[in-house]
């Protein structure tokens, strides 16, 4: 699974999931920059390292051998979790995994070397492994 080598600070505060700003549209990451083809996120959601590695295998076993494959998203964010059946309060909970929040319009994979119609069946096949709305976009 994705996560980072070294963090500054081991846990992060709560944030916002649903908040004004994660449903305005992305303005970095939005245009398909590496590959031929790239699906871009429709709506928001917070990814969890493990959901990026689940799409990724789903689209590389269907892009075939040919193909590369260009992730752009990175989990950096952690997430907490406390233990089962553990009473309110004594402090947050341990470290669990690594989330990145996906705003609308963000690339999120990019596929090049195959052919359109596999590559546009990887990647429909990869987001539907993702918690948001995707499409399939080329390149401009």
């Amino acid at each position: 699974m994705l996560a980072p080598k070294k963090t500054k600070y081991r846990k992060w505060q709560t944030g916002r999931r649903h908040g004004a700003r994660l449903v305005r549209p992305e303005t970095r990451g939005i245009s398909v920059a590496f590959g031929s083809f790239g699906l871009k996120s429709m709506s928001q959601a917070r990814v969890t390292s493990n959901q990026i590695e689940a799409a990724r295998r789903a689209l590389t076993r269907a892009a075939g051998k040919s193909a590369k494959i260009w992730i752009r998203i990175f989990p950096d964010r952690p997430r907490t979790q406390k233990a089962a059946e553990v009473g309110m309060g004594s402090g947050k909970g341990d470290v669990a995994g690594y989330v990145v929040d996906v705003r609308p319009g963000r690339i999120i994979f990019e596929v090049d070397g195959s052919p359109e119609q596999m590559a546009r069946e990887a990647l429909r096949k990869a987001g539907t492994k993702l918690p948001l709305k995707v499409r399939v976009v080329t390149r401009d």
